[in-house]
């Protein structure tokens, strides 16, 4: 039956290979990913997904058949599985590791992954954020971004290595899915309502073939001898009992669902004390919280994985301390009252992991409200880099030298702080200290963390935040450099482009931006953006053949895109200005199917109306838009 099962599960590894495989080869749009995952957009966002649809039709038939979706169906399964068939073969027989209280774990984010998201659009939200509407059901079947929702490889590949081999080396076969899945905290509750279960006939004698061959650490003796049917959640009806069973005594089949009395006692299932229970959890939890999302890179379910590591390691290390005797695999860890040399070194390294979580997560702790102060500082560009910029209260002032502080200390060493990030998550920390020392007017600083930024990777994003500081210090030479610079070793730079000629002309330096504008197309001339911004430019100018010059760019832009409603609307202001009424009509027009609610346009066209006379049409487009009913 192994055999069968794994056949099966490598069937699913190769479609899951085909299906990245084929997006990566032909790009473009393909099918969404086949994630369980993905079901949560469709409770946050009512879109209908794949993931959603298999999501759905696993429970439905997990209620009908038992936990069978885990066992057959699931790509993590076949890692733990091969993980357990390695360790075996290499005389390694992991033991089972049994807690009441982290079993709980996986329904509590089954909860908050699956749950919460309704509880707060229902309950929360009309409260706290009351223009959250409900968008309404649609479907998503397939995407142009297959990786969105994916960690990278940095992360997918040590997640693999933690869920598959550290968790069935320390916890035992299947440990993964009994404490770190979600997905079996909903897969579990409702095995309880299955009609499908392994059954027992008269022929068993108790042999015990059927515990050992169980995989999902069951003690199926114990349970076909009480209750003649395998009642513990935690089959996952691989069927491996079933054809171990040399009375062939054994079979899948439906019959009646247990009830509430048909469950295994306590004291049957578990091996830890109650102290011990509490321990773990506390620990587990805990470190799961600490390290979620930690340098921007661990996701919940890798998270749950290492938080079920650290909790066994921390047990064990108190089994050490504090216990008869303790063993790992065969190796003494407390002999005679006493630690070994081996369990003196596995207290250590417990306390060197949990260390290391607790700097984690104190870390984080120092990241979260460096952003939360981030956050509470969004003003607008013009009151930071503006000629009248604003001054902080005392209040809000402190409260962004704390952030900045916060920011600092969350950074990497080298940055002057306690982390060991990447350079990615660094990069996103020194953008926020950036942006704060600007509003503290400390332009220097600013600059100084964007221009080691620049130097490392250089981005659109940096050079145009370099530019705005130098150009709020006073030094728009240095801006200038700076931005001709940029632009000539990144030509296809257009948003810079853009920038530097919307300061050239508020700076009253109009023929340098229509230099620079023209040098854009002469770089780049099928460059839409650059077209667009050259017409503008032509169509400020105070000579007519410019002008015209720039109406007849707007009309050749108009050929490429003609659903550019502001081009349509730009069109028939240099054609109204220019006396052309018959021509800038039907460019405001257009300007207003396509643009119907901007109030420059309707303004623009309600104009026009008025001066040919069309007074009630004017009259419409200005009158106020009813509430609807």
């Amino acid at each position: 039956m192994s055999r069968r099962r794994f056949t099966v599960l490598i069937a699913i590894q190769v479609l899951l290979a085909l299906h990245v495989g084929l997006w990566l080869w032909a790009g473009g749009e393909t099918l969404s990913p086949v994630e369980p995952s993905e079901s949560m957009e469709t409770l946050k966002h009512g879109i209908i997904n794949v993931g959603a649809l298999l999501f759905g039709t696993a429970l439905l038939s997990t209620a009908i058949l038992g936990r069978w979706f885990c066992g057959w169906g699931c790509h993590v399964i076949l890692l733990q599985d091969w993980c357990e068939r390695l360790l075996v073969r290499w005389g390694i027989r992991p033991k089972p590791f049994r807690s009441r209280l982290l079993l709980w774990v996986p329904l509590a984010l089954a909860l908050y992954m699956f749950a919460w998201p309704v509880v707060y659009r229902l309950a929360l939200a009309p409260f706290v954020q009351p223009d959250l509407h409900w968008p309404g059901w649609s479907w998503q079947l397939t995407t142009n971004d297959f990786w969105k929702t994916f960690p990278s490889w940095a992360v997918a590949i040590p997640f693999l290595f933690v869920c598959g081999f550290v968790t069935v080396y320390l916890l035992g076969g299947k440990a993964y899915c009994t404490y770190g899945c979600p997905y079996g905290g909903f897969f579990a509750p409702l095995d309880r309502l299955a009609r499908g279960r392994i059954r027992v006939n008269d022929d068993c004698e108790g042999c015990g073939h059927c515990t050992a061959s169980c995989s999902s650490n069951v003690r199926v003796h114990e349970e076909v001898r009480d209750f003649k049917m395998v009642v513990d959640p935690g089959c996952m009806k691989c069927l491996d009992c079933v054809a171990a069973c040399p009375k062939e005594a054994l079979r899948f089949d439906f019959g009646p669902a247990p009830d509430s009395s048909q469950r295994p006692a306590a004291g049957r299932l578990f091996d830890l004390r109650l102290w011990e229970e509490l321990v773990i959890a506390i620990v587990g939890v805990g470190t799961m919280l600490a390290v979620r999302g930690a340098y921007g890179a661990v996701p919940l379910l890798f998270a749950s994985g290492i938080g079920a590591c650290v909790a066994f390691v921390a047990w064990k290390a108190t089994r050490v301390i504090h216990g008869g005797s303790a063993a790992f695999h065969g190796h003494q860890l407390r002999r005679n009252g006493k630690p070994t040399a081996l369990g003196l070194a596995w207290v250590v390294g417990a306390a060197l992991a949990l260390a290391a979580v607790a700097h984690t997560g104190w870390i984080s702790v120092l990241a979260e409200r460096g952003n939360a102060a981030y956050v509470s500082l969004d003003l607008p560009e013009s009151d930071v880099f503006g000629d009248h910029r604003v001054e902080l209260e005392p209040t809000r002032r402190d409260a962004a030298q704390r952030g900045l502080e916060d920011l600092t200390a969350a950074s990497n060493f080298r940055s002057g702080g306690w982390g060991v990030g990447s350079q990615s998550w660094q990069d996103g920390l020194d953008l926020r200290r950036a942006w704060i020392h600007c509003v503290l007017h400390d332009y220097a600083a600013a600059q100084s963390l964007l221009q080691a930024m620049y130097d490392r990777s250089p981005t659109e994003a940096v050079a145009a935040n370099i530019g705005r500081i130098m150009r709020a210090q006073g030094d728009d030479l240095g801006a200038e450099r700076s931005y001709q610079d940029a632009i000539t070793a990144h030509p296809d730079w257009g948003r810079l482009r853009d920038e530097r000629i919307l300061w050239l002309i508020q700076s009253s330096r109009y023929d340098e931006a229509l230099a620079a504008a023209r040098h854009w197309v002469a770089d780049r001339p099928d460059d839409l953006m650059g077209m667009r911004r050259l017409s503008l430019v032509l169509l400020d100018s105070p000579q007519p053949e410019l002008v015209e010059e720039g109406i007849a760019l707007v009309r050749h832009t108009l050929t490429i895109d003609p659903s550019n409603g502001f081009a349509h609307y730009a069109l028939g202001l240099a054609e109204a200005q220019r006396g052309r009424l018959d021509l800038a009509l039907p460019a405001f027009e257009e300007a207003l199917r396509l643009q119907p609610e901007h109030p420059a346009v309707r303004q623009a066209l309600a104009q026009l109306y008025s001066e040919i006379g069309r007074e009630s049409e004017a009259a419409k487009l200005l009158a106020p838009a009813q509430p609807p009913r």
